[in-house]
């Protein structure tokens, strides 16, 4: 059985997603406030966490960004009545899986929930087998270990948050590929509509400029009107 945390301050909704959640055949645990949730969070395992935002104590944003400090994994989902695409790209942008706005409805939040849980099963069987065969991606003097899930370049090596060794590893799975904004936000943020928001390419000037900080050579490039790609600057 999938365990999952909700933390959400409004007992009426609590009620309505636990006991729909349950009829499901999911584990319920529920945190009414940031700080209870965060211990929770820290303290057991969960298969999935769905935070709101605006939390007594600690609110969900930063509730989030503890959680990824020590976990990176767990799929976490904003469940919040802050719909704005500012909103939506901050819920993101600080380690959030996915977004959904109140009002909701059900259904919608199940699709979620296991298309996240899908996604997290699917990373883990790719951990696994990198594991196994300790995959190395290589492209010039850019290294990807996806086993440590750590990134080298010039034998530097280079911290990135979980976000963005995400988006970097989509790069190089399709290297010389040019890549819209659709194909990255699908792929690395599970979202499939249009946000309407820069947050592609505020986290790949993230990128460049951890990855194309220190080296002459610029390998994550702009196509106008098409997107970005990873390729060898041309001479």
């Amino acid at each position: 059985m999938k365990k999952i945390l909700l933390v959400e301050d409004e007992a009426h909704v609590v009620s309505f997603i636990k006991k729909g959640l349950s009829e499901e055949g999911f584990e319920v645990s529920v945190a009414f406030d940031g700080k209870t949730g965060l211990q929770l969070a820290l303290e057991n395992t969960f298969d999935i966490i769905i935070l709101d935002i605006m939390l007594p104590d600690v609110n969900g944003l930063d509730v989030c960004k503890a959680i990824r400090r020590e976990n990176q994994e767990v799929p976490i989902l904003f469940l919040t009545a802050l719909g704005t695409s500012e909103n939506i790209v901050l819920g993101l942008e600080n380690g959030a899986d996915d977004y959904l706005v109140k009002p909701f409805k059900f259904i919608e939040l199940v699709a979620r929930i296991k298309t996240l849980l899908r996604r997290s099963k699917g990373s883990s069987k790719e951990s696994e087998t990198a594991g196994r065969e300790k995959y190395t991606f290589t492209f010039g003097d850019l290294v990807i270990d996806d086993y440590t899930k750590t990134v080298h370049r010039a034998g530097e090596e280079i911290s990135l948050t979980s976000t963005e060794y995400k988006l970097l590893f989509f790069f190089m799975k399709n290297k010389n590929k040019v890549l819209s904004r659709q194909n990255i936000l699908e792929a690395v943020w599970g979202v499939d509509y249009d946000l309407g928001t820069n947050v592609v390419d505020v986290y790949v000037n993230y990128l460049r400029k951890k990855i194309d900080g220190k080296s002459e050579g610029k390998i994550i490039q702009t196509v106008i009107g098409m997107g970005y790609v990873l390729r060898e600057t041309e001479p």
